[in-house]
């Protein structure tokens, strides 16, 4: 009798991989709560307190960029330090024996992170807004740009754990990467507060359109988010697929 099966839908792939991966919660608690929360909380208050508050630019960019340093260390960051884990730990070459693409795991494993980042997102949403006294009009798009913000840059994560030679190396390398991404350019500060040679290199980086996007769907006003959505696509596919071509595995 032949043993050989017809893989899976690829959708059918996603969600088992996906809840596969979901029990990672029992590690991620942890961290969720110091790097996902206490972080950019603690960052919005340092800066609500040496900015000038009377303009209003300084703290819709420091409250959106902190949201998106949520992002950033509940998905980016974990991704990273998960993959490397799975390496040397042989996951992944429990993986590779299973008939499942490396975009299909890398995908899933975004998105899993993404689900268990969604209570560090809310309460620095709205704790954010109440410490700095901002005043949220999202728009719909919001359902949009927060899972795409976290999943596209958790492409680089996925690249980041590929590439690090030990576990110690991708929690320097992703804090190192997060860290990069949320001070070149206009992400937390206002442009008109960075040096020029900055602000140019912030169009280089994912993290400017990401805060610009966030920006206009959390506080109104949205509407250069039609440039920022097909940036944030195109470098997550781009992240995607490098990551894809480096991550190696043992197929049976």
């Amino acid at each position: 009798m032949s043993l050989n099966r017809k893989p899976q839908s690829l959708l059918v792939q996603i969600v088992d991989v996906t809840l596969i991966e979901l029990t990672n919660w029992r590690w991620t608690w942890r961290t969720m709560l110091l790097l996902g929360v206490i972080t950019p909380l603690s960052s919005m208050i340092a800066a609500k307190l040496l900015l000038n508050q009377t303009r209003p630019d300084d703290l819709a960019f420091v409250y959106c960029g902190n949201v998106l340093l949520c992002l950033m260390f509940e998905n980016q960051h974990k991704v990273g330090g998960h993959f490397v884990f799975m390496r040397f730990h042989g996951t992944l070459d429990y993986f590779g024996s299973l008939p499942i693409k490396k975009l299909t795991l890398i995908f899933s494993m975004a998105l899993a992170f993404l689900v268990l980042s969604i209570p560090s997102v809310i309460v620095v949403v709205i704790g954010g807004a109440v410490l700095l006294g901002v005043r949220l009009d999202p728009h719909p798009l919001i359902l949009l740009i927060i899972p795409l913000c976290a999943i596209s840059l958790a492409g680089l994560g996925a690249l980041v754990g590929a590439v690090a030679r030990t576990t110690a190396e991708a929690t320097s390398l992703g804090l190192l990467v997060t860290l990069v991404l949320s001070g070149a350019g206009a992400v937390i500060i206002p442009p008109d507060r960075l040096p020029k040679w900055l602000v140019m290199l912030g169009a280089l980086n994912p993290a400017t359109y990401a805060s610009s996007a966030l920006r206009q769907t959390l506080l109104g006003g949205a509407t250069t988010y039609r440039i920022d959505i097909p940036i944030l696509i195109g470098f997550g596919i781009v992240s995607f697929w490098l990551a894809a071509r480096t991550i190696e595995w043992q197929k049976d």
